[in-house]
């Protein structure tokens, strides 16, 4: 019986058919020439289609930038729902023109755009230009920067930037590394590979890979910040640790691990007969920017005999600072390190880093498969990515940083994060003028926690209500795009700010937004319009409404 193919027809739709007769439709080259053609393959035939449609989308995307004149449109997910429930995929229009205009009403008009001088929420940064046309490249060729044998030169730009970045952290000669999806994937492998190496130690290399955890696995415990990232937690979870294998320690004023609690922490974890492995550090904590000393925790994993790992997703834009680079002190004792350059190296996600200082560690999670990577594959030199990551199949985002570096230089990217620094603490200052703002802490990096307190009698629930009111109806109106977090079980607002062309006028107009916001709630107004024509900054607020 003859098995079911489908091609394409004149018209390019998908038409069933048996092996005869498809071999029949497509039997010559020319045949398959055409059908290439009207598919749209990237290949010889198609690249003045290609650099047509390529150009299209530029200027779609500028003409997008060039309408933007808030941050967000503030539609709600009710109200734009029914537009993609019109959108039937089924019914190509077969045109580029017509896709990119029916994409505009369905995303580019309600984008948040990182650019703009009013987004202050998390941690996205406007992207380099030579990162951009990265993304040109890579998406074109499409590496696969599992094997050598899909990437070639792109394994070695993968494992320079590597080895750039660790010696940077001055983790050594040693070190290696990966790129990852992001600091949740990083993190992710962190805690894999300190349980694995603890369990390597006691049972053998490859125990927990052919038997599974031990019983002692439920007593593994890594230390981490109050306020470090919540992908901490939830590695380990996914890795059969258990949410309580990761214990929270005390900050102290300044938002950094108190040392004094992490040593009483990891002798009450001993005493109670559980088994500490690991310390995780914080450099640059999502939402206070705080650096922990990482020189005294590494003494401490020294005489505890545990694993140190840094997560400095956020903070690894002081490996490059002009200004600020002293502040990661002690990162060099980093037995692994997480660093997201889609934060403060202004990459578009993404791409992201995880390294550690013995390279050898990276061998706990290889696995050889005799059609991608075999064993004999390494055992000459190969030098497949796969063997050391998570991941098979993989993007060749390491290409957005090495153009960025060879066009711009690491200086240039460190005299931006440094724009940011200066930015928060500017704005901090600024801050610090109005008695109606509440806040928390003086920038460490570029974020600053604070809430919005008309005065001392309000209560703390009614504090909550205000500041949530104030963030919503901020972003509904596309305003301002700002965040929020909880501190001790209370509500606070947030700047994030990774963008150095953003200027302090247009902080302070953010602020008084905020204040102007936070004041037509309190009198129930209808509007915020009303109370935001009262305040001194509604001329400049408006100019900017009309004039970007």
């Amino acid at each position: 019986m003859n098995a079911v193919r489908f091609y394409l027809d004149k018209e390019g739709r998908a038409m069933r058919t048996s092996n005869e007769a498809a071999t029949r439709q497509a039997d010559t080259p020319e045949d398959f020439d055409d059908i290439a053609r009207r598919a749209q393959l990237f290949n010889e035939h198609n690249l003045d289609l290609y650099r047509d449609q390529v150009e299209q989308a530029a200027d779609a995307v500028a003409a997008a930038v060039r309408r933007a004149r808030q941050v967000h449109s503030g539609v709600s997910p009710s109200e734009l729902a029914p537009d993609f429930e019109a959108v039937d995929l089924d019914q190509p229009s077969g045109d580029m023109a017509e896709a990119l205009a029916e994409l505009r009403p369905l995303y580019l008009d309600h984008a948040v755009y990182f650019h703009h001088p009013r987004y202050a929420a998390h941690l996205n940064c406007p992207v380099l230009v030579p990162s951009i046309a990265a993304e040109v490249v890579l998406s074109a060729i499409n590496s696969s920067l599992d094997t050598w044998d899909q990437s070639a030169g792109g394994t070695f730009i993968e494992q320079k930037l590597i080895a750039w970045t660790a010696a940077r952290a001055g983790l050594g000669e040693g070190a290696d590394g990966v790129f990852t999806s992001g600091g949740t994937q990083s993190n992710l492998m962190a805690m894999l590979l300190m349980r694995d190496a603890w369990c390597a130690r006691q049972y053998g290399h490859g125990a927990v890979q052919k038997q599974g955890l031990p019983a002692a696995a439920s007593k593994l415990r890594v230390f981490v910040s109050e306020v470090s990232h919540f992908s901490l937690s939830k590695a380990a979870a996914l890795l059969g640790l258990g949410h309580d294998a990761v214990v929270g320690v005390a900050c102290d004023q300044a938002r950094r691990m108190d040392i004094a609690a992490l040593k009483s922490a990891i002798a009450d974890c001993r005493a109670a007969g559980d088994i500490p492995i690991a310390v995780a550090a914080t450099c640059g904590t999502t939402d206070f920017g705080s650096i922990d000393d990482m020189d005294a925790i590494a003494a401490v994993c020294r005489n505890e005999h545990l694993w140190m790992h840094v997560d400095a997703a956020y903070g690894c834009g002081l490996l490059v600072s002009n200004r600020h680079g002293h502040k990661c002190a002690g990162i060099e004792n980093a037995d692994s390190l997480t660093v997201d350059y889609h934060k403060s190296f202004f990459q578009p996600v993404s791409c992201s880093a995880f390294i550690v200082k013995n390279g050898a560690n990276l061998g706990l999670i290889t696995h050889h498969a005799d059609y991608l990577n075999p064993a004999e594959a390494a055992a000459a030199g190969t030098p497949d990515q796969v063997n050391k990551s998570l991941q098979t199949t993989k993007r060749f985002d390491a290409l957005k940083l090495w153009l960025t570096l060879r066009t711009l230089g690491a200086a240039t990217i460190g005299a931006a994060f440094d724009g940011a620094v200066a930015l928060a603490r500017a704005t901090y200052e600024l801050m610090l003028a109005e008695p109606r703002l509440e806040l928390l802490h003086r920038p460490e990096l570029s974020t600053i926690v604070f809430r919005y307190r008309p005065c001392l009698t309000t209560s703390e629930a009614e504090l909550d209500t205000l500041n949530a009111s104030i963030r919503s109806q901020l972003a509904r109106d596309g305003e301002a795009m700002i965040a929020a977090t909880k501190v001790d079980g209370r509500r606070y607002l947030k700047f994030t700010l990774l963008n150095p062309a953003t200027t302090v006028e247009q902080m302070g107009e953010i602020v008084d937004l905020i204040l102007a916001y936070g004041m037509a709630i309190e009198r129930s107004t209808p509007s915020p319009a009303s109370a935001l024509a009262q305040t001194p900054a509604a001329a400049a607020n408006e100019r900017v409404r009309r004039h970007g």
